[in-house]
């Protein structure tokens, strides 16, 4: 139990932590089904739309 207490700060920043990486990971997965891309600029402005997605 003491060993908890003393690190209790570092336990609560790690668990924040890990709920903000499983958040954002939870919003790109949402985004790849939508069909919306990562970079958040859309591909038809992009120099590399024809290398990162095959022609339709």
């Amino acid at each position: 139990m003491t060993w908890l207490m003393n690190n209790l700060s570092t336990i609560i920043v790690c668990i924040v932590l890990i709920a903000v990486v499983v958040l954002i990971i939870n919003k790109m997965m949402k985004d790849k089904k939508k069909g919306k891309s990562s970079c958040g600029c859309g591909c038809s402005n992009c120099a590399m739309a024809g290398k990162c997605h095959g022609k339709h």
